[in-house]
């Protein structure tokens, strides 16, 4: 099929998300608040316009995961593209207040087709999502739970983004951060606290990231008295095999 260039040459990917029309919505949600969540009809795809969310998993089990925290400029929901009928395999939650354009399905796969202004830009960003997540599982994978806190806390930030950084961080708990670094609460508040001697951030109520902080991801500086595990990870000998060892060394041996 051809199209003419006319309408195609007019486009404006950025009015199309910036604005609501045919099959699409503008959509704002409160704090806490999702866009779509795990489990409804995948039939749309959102374009995150302003603030703050984080994807996350619920297993079969309730267990629940954060995969990722979103961003103004982000797309989430693509997964409705691929089949007709599909459910979400997330949830979508607003962190800060946010505003997202709802784009339907049909009118999604439309203007992937038919614009190619628009095409390359989700093009673009389905790439880059895809190299976060390769190295979001090298992090996993090789870096210390330390390291992986500090990236976090940069991408969020927006350390190596064009412009200059947000200092100010939008307001996440511990939990969350234990759950996107695979580790524990209580080691988060020790990184945390670590970080704030060692002046690579401040907190009150709201995290505010240094530049400093990069020193941890590209150089791995920190100072030796503090590089110390945290106590809760030195496993100690079980007591109650110590008990039992030393009453059977104290038992009276059996007369023949």
């Amino acid at each position: 099929m051809h199209f003419s260039g006319t309408y195609e040459a007019n486009f404006d990917a950025g009015a199309f998300l910036a604005n609501a029309g045919v099959g699409r919505k503008i959509v704002t949600a409160k704090p806490r608040e999702p866009l779509f969540s795990q489990g409804e009809p995948a039939d749309s795809v959102f374009f995150l316009q302003k603030g703050r969310a984080k994807l996350t998993v619920v297993s079969q089990n309730g267990k629940e995961a954060t995969i990722t925290l979103l961003a103004a400029g982000d797309f989430v929901g693509e997964e409705s593209l691929a089949s007709v009928g599909g459910l979400r395999i997330s949830t979508a939650t607003a962190i800060t207040v946010c505003s997202a354009l709802r784009i339907e399905r049909e009118e999604m796969i439309r203007v992937v087709h038919e614009e190619h202004a628009f095409s390359d830009l989700f093009l673009k960003f389905l790439l880059a999502r895809s190299m976060r997540t390769q190295a979001d599982l090298v992090d996993q994978l090789f870096n210390s739970s330390e390291k992986r806190l500090a990236r976090i806390l940069l991408l969020m930030a927006e350390f190596g983004k064009p412009g200059e950084p947000q200092a100010l961080i939008p307001k996440i708990s511990q939990e969350t951060l234990a759950d996107m670094i695979g580790t524990t609460r209580s080691r988060v508040s020790f990184f945390m606290n670590r970080f704030r001697k060692l002046g690579f951030v401040d907190y009150n109520g709201r995290i505010r990231v240094h530049k400093s902080l990069l020193n941890v991801i590209l150089h791995d500086q920190l100072p030796d008295h503090n590089a110390k595990r945290p106590d809760m990870d030195e496993k100690q000998p079980p007591p109650r095999r110590a008990k039992i060892r030393s009453r059977r060394a104290a038992a009276p041996t059996a007369s023949l």
